[in-house]
């Protein structure tokens, strides 16, 4: 019978165990001095508009079916109009920060983009797209659990983190993943298990001897162990970047001391609410504006913090779908179909917008209501999680990769 007294003992030989060099850390180790790519994944939950993001003004529709909460186009010395990328396009003046990502081709966007399932509900919508299955809800595993599963080895306890209070849909699957709301305080999730570890290792000998010592309790552990190492809380923001205060910007604070670290990070997740602007949605100013400056601040800072080292990091943003194309009764908009997503960092081949354009005039809209999807996010995805990560072909079931990809990476 396994006494407390016994448990106590066999959790300390663990602790005195790891006392030498454990072989995962070892495995950091090597991960850190190889420094593999990593990919950071933003989930903008609630469907952001991307017609407001990245206002195609060029469009003789725009305007037209949005009198009240259109982007003013672009303007010589006007700071609180749409900011000009190409003649067509344009960031929201609150994306202001990162134009000059823009103008430095690290930045690109593309627009149009969406899932070919026409829900407009948020939680199916969500869903298939952290599983990368359009219209499938029995897919037991999330596509960057699965991208994770083909990197190579040594794997760190640390490969794949979310920063949140849960582990979300993309990262559940097969893989070892952990979900953290702050490095401070360490709260995780594995795959699969009730795992958790909310103040360090004392709440570890509370899952029983076999835990702590086999499987999930062990990763567990090791997970802790390995960021309590490597101290990455200790890093302050460098190159005098600063972050929002809000939990995004701080999300993204964070997954920088992880990556600054070396603990062996190679796809880290976070996410971003308060994109469903049914009403008061606003133009310039108002609802949206306040969601983007965040968006945009924290991207810069990140940005700013790593400095050469995003040469090794690709940053995606994702939404589960767009908005209608005329505002509502309430100067806001509906659920819609496609919508604009960004992609930035290294080897990106940025400073265009990407995606056949579909038309905003009656005709060309879907169900005569929305923004036509032209590129399917996982012809997207696929092309960021190959060319970026190396992962092979195959990553999303059921569907037929396209001849030729989207050329977003040089």
């Amino acid at each position: 019978m396994m006494t407390r007294r016994t448990f106590v003992k066999s959790g300390a030989c663990a602790l005195v165990a790891l006392a030498a060099p454990p072989r995962f850390l070892l495995r950091a180790a090597e991960a850190a001095a190889g420094r593999r790519k990593v990919l950071v994944a933003i989930f903008q939950r609630g469907a952001v508009d991307g017609l407001s993001m990245v206002p195609p003004y060029g469009d003789v529709a725009y305007a037209a079916v949005r009198p009240g909460i259109a982007i003013q186009p672009p303007s010589h010395g006007e700071s609180e109009r749409a900011v000009d990328l190409d003649g067509f396009f344009a960031l929201h003046p609150s994306l202001a920060p990162l134009l000059p990502l823009w103008r430095n081709r690290a930045l690109a966007v593309v627009h149009a983009c969406g899932s070919p399932d026409t829900t407009r509900s948020h939680f199916d919508a969500q869903d298939y797209m952290e599983t990368g299955t359009p219209g499938v809800k029995s897919t037991p595993d999330g596509w960057l659990a699965r991208a994770a599963n083909t990197l190579p080895e040594p794997a760190s306890p640390l490969r794949a983190v979310a920063l949140g209070p849960a582990l979300p849909r993309i990262l559940r699957g097969d893989v070892s993943a952990v979900a953290m709301q702050s490095l401070a305080d360490f709260d995780v999730r594995r795959t699969g298990d009730q795992i958790q570890s909310r103040r360090g290792f004392e709440s570890l000998y509370a899952q029983g001897v076999s835990d702590l010592l086999h499987g999930a309790g062990r990763e567990t552990f090791e997970a802790v162990t390995l960021l309590k190492k490597a101290d990455a809380e200790r890093l302050a923001p460098a190159n005098g970047a600063s972050y929002p205060a809000g939990r995004f910007g701080q999300s993204l604070r964070q997954i920088a001391q992880l990556i600054r670290a070396d603990v062996g990070l190679e796809i880290a997740f976070a996410d971003v609410g308060g994109w469903d602007t049914h009403v008061g949605q606003g133009n310039e100013r108002g609802q949206l504006a306040n969601r983007l400056r965040e968006l945009a601040a924290a991207l810069a800072a990140f940005t700013q913090d790593l400095g050469d080292r995003m040469a090794d990091v690709a940053v995606l943003t994702m939404s589960e779908f767009g908005r209608t194309v005329a505002e509502n009764g309430n100067r806001g908009t509906d659920h819609g179909h496609a919508t604009a997503m960004l992609v930035l960092g290294g080897g990106v081949r940025g400073g265009k917008v990407y995606g056949r354009w579909p038309g905003l005039t009656q005709e060309r809209l879907h169900e005569g209501r929305d923004l036509a999807v032209t590129t399917d996010f996982r012809a997207l995805f696929t092309e960021v999680a190959a060319r970026h990560l190396g992962v092979p072909a195959g990553l999303f079931p059921g569907w037929a990769q396209p001849a030729s990809l989207i050329g977003l990476f040089g």
